[in-house]
């Protein structure tokens, strides 16, 4: 089954009035199956893109996220919304300045300045929640809620680790339950160079996609950052948390440790079903660095 490259007649006739004209369209969805994203354009207007989010779940995330957090970013830091469909499950989002960092090439001076904006959007974003009634008991209970995931994960990822491998998840997961209360935030959920926008003209870092944008403990947003991008960068991890304005706590640094390890687990399930060799080779080295006791 694949997508279909244009919107359907009813989901395009809803976009066009509610940016006020029939626009030209073009297919920006990534390439896996439960992408669907277009790009619209007007003659002399500004860029908007239509998306459908892949569940109802995610819908209702990303458009509660634009609507009351991601303003705190300021012009450019995150898309606008224009519209949304409950019954479409549809988006209208404005344009974000930049490419994703993640297709740029970059000098290294100019990547640790993106990640220090990126750093300085995250703690704008971590405060701008609203975290008071239901949502900070949610918030509080999160990193229960990722501990006991852990077993369903290891469970269908099955021999794709060894028995070691296992044994170390579990414990690194059961850790999770221990610890003193952390930092909490409403966190984007996804936050690493695939959603990070760098505009090269104007300097400038944004966050995209807050499908899976949540209350929860601040440390949950550095998870796939420090399972991909920072790997091999020390110097970008450091720049994002001196944007960010302040270092990680030690209880934040064991409870990342966990997460990064339920993270592994879960990458090596869906990283294979939606054909992205980039997840699964996230997850073996994560795994192969926790192993080894380097994971920091």
């Amino acid at each position: 089954m694949t997508n279909p490259s244009t919107p359907s007649p009813a989901l395009l006739a809803w976009a066009s009035r509610a940016i006020g004209a029939r626009p030209s369209v073009m297919d920006v969805s990534h390439p896996r199956e439960n992408s669907r994203v277009w790009q619209l354009d007007l003659p002399g207007s500004v860029r908007h893109f239509l998306k459908v989010s892949p569940t109802a779940v995610m819908y209702e995330r990303e458009t509660l996220a634009l609507r009351s957090a991601a303003p705190a970013l300021g012009a450019g830091g995150a898309p606008q919304l224009r519209a949304s469909s409950a019954e479409h499950l549809a988006l209208i989002l404005t344009a974000v300045p930049g490419q994703p960092l993640k297709q740029l090439t970059l000098a290294p001076a100019e990547e640790a300045r993106a990640h220090r904006h990126a750093g300085a959007l995250l703690a704008r974003l971590h405060a701008a929640g609203d975290l008071s009634g239901p949502r900070r008991r949610e918030a509080e209970q999160a990193l229960q809620a990722a501990a006991d995931g852990a077993d369903g994960h290891l469970a269908k990822a099955g021999d794709q680790l060894t028995a070691p491998q296992h044994k170390l998840v579990r414990d690194l997961a059961e850790q999770l339950r221990t610890l003193p209360p952390l930092p909490l935030a409403f966190i984007h959920g996804d936050a690493w160079d695939r959603n990070l926008m760098w505009s090269q003209v104007q300097q400038q870092a944004g966050w995209i996609d807050f499908e899976r944008a949540r209350v929860a403990t601040a440390v949950q947003d550095f998870v796939s950052m420090a399972c991909s991008t920072w790997t091999d960068r020390p110097d970008l991890r450091a720049a994002c948390l001196q944007g960010y304005g302040r270092n990680l706590t030690p209880a934040e640094q064991l409870a990342l440790k966990g997460l990064a390890a339920i993270d592994a687990v879960s990458c090596l399930v869906w990283g294979p079903e939606l054909d992205d060799p980039d997840v699964t080779a996230r997850a073996r080295r994560t795994l192969d660095r926790l192993t080894a006791g380097v994971f920091a």
